[in-house]
């Protein structure tokens, strides 16, 4: 039989995370009535929210400090496994429909590779060598931003995400939902997220997980907004690939315009459909080309577009 004495020390050690803590009184839960059980859940979910307004200005800190390495061309690299992995693929995924950010400029890593999206790929999550591996294989640079994303905190591949990811000079975010977490300490921007024992001993994916999605929900979102992905709160760099989109893209005109339906579809006719360009040819009383050289000019930001053919 093979010795694993790894086991009684990864024991003791998730023993002392909050995340893993054992509470007597949810002993029963599963005699309790269904709605009871629904309840005691909604009160734990309830309490996440708060959880992440602790965490604020830390969250806005790492927020600034990725947009101005992605102004510089650099890329946003999410790191995980298990659910953490899931959530941060799962927020990268999103954000090319909805910010049209180009193809890997925001990535999600996960421990194991994209199998591990659907099913347990066994070990993966110990492996600091397969992240600094995954990493390299990006070919990360110094205006790069990796995130490494993990409820404990202590998750090797994480920790050597950022890790490694420091260590080429790039930004690095450590976002856990234990304090005095290795994940946080191995980053220059730490966020801990402390959401609390779960309702099913050790089960992140619940409170803690759900703090990770609110987490990545902002620094992807907030990041963009700073990027001048967005104008107010409209989704001007929106990406039209369905019906939907497509409708959207004419709302988020008219709200931006009050410019009537006609003098849209003629809008975003001159300017291929693009949401940003359509809204200045309006505002502006310019045509496509010119909106396109304006916008450019100003880094894609619509607001300073606008400033400049005032000026």
């Amino acid at each position: 039989m093979t010795a694993t004495p790894h086991h009684p020390n990864l024991r003791s050690q998730l023993e002392t995370l909050t995340t893993e803590a054992f509470r007597p009184e949810l002993a029963e839960i599963d005699q309790s009535p269904t709605l009871d059980i629904a309840r005691v859940m909604n009160g734990e979910d309830a309490a996440v929210p708060a959880a992440v307004a602790e965490r604020l200005p830390e969250i806005a800190a790492a927020v600034d400090a990725v947009a101005a390495r992605m102004t510089r061309g650099g890329r946003l690299i999410y790191a995980g496994a298990g659910t953490a992995g899931r959530l941060g693929v799962l927020d990268a995924s999103e954000c090319p429909p909805t910010f049209n950010t180009a193809p890997g400029q925001v990535v999600g890593l996960i421990a194991g590779g994209p199998e591990a999206m659907v099913t347990s790929v066994e070990g993966a999550e110990d492996s600091a060598e397969l992240a600094r591996a995954d990493l390299d294989a990006l070919g990360l640079t110094a205006d790069d931003s990796v995130v490494g994303v993990s409820a404990s905190g202590r998750t090797p591949y994480a920790v050597g995400a950022v890790e490694h990811a420091r260590a080429h000079g790039a930004l690095t975010v450590g976002l856990a939902c234990n304090g005095d977490s290795a994940l946080a300490a191995a980053a220059e921007h730490g966020i801990e997220v402390v959401t609390g024992p779960e309702l099913i001993t050790g089960s992140t994916r619940l409170k803690a997980g759900t703090a990770q999605k609110l987490v990545l929900n902002m620094l992807s979102t907030i990041t963009m907004i700073r990027l001048g992905k967005t104008y107010g709160n409209l989704m001007v760099d929106v990406r039209a690939s369905n019906e939907k989109l497509r409708a959207r893209s004419r709302r988020i005109v008219a709200l931006a315009t009050g410019a009537a339906d006609d003098e849209i579809e003629r809008a975003l006719t001159a300017t291929d459909g693009e949401v940003k360009h359509a809204i200045l040819t309006l505002l502006a009383d310019v045509d496509g080309p010119t909106a396109a050289r304006l916008l450019e000019d100003s880094g894609g930001h619509l607001r300073a577009a606008l400033a400049a053919t005032k000026g």
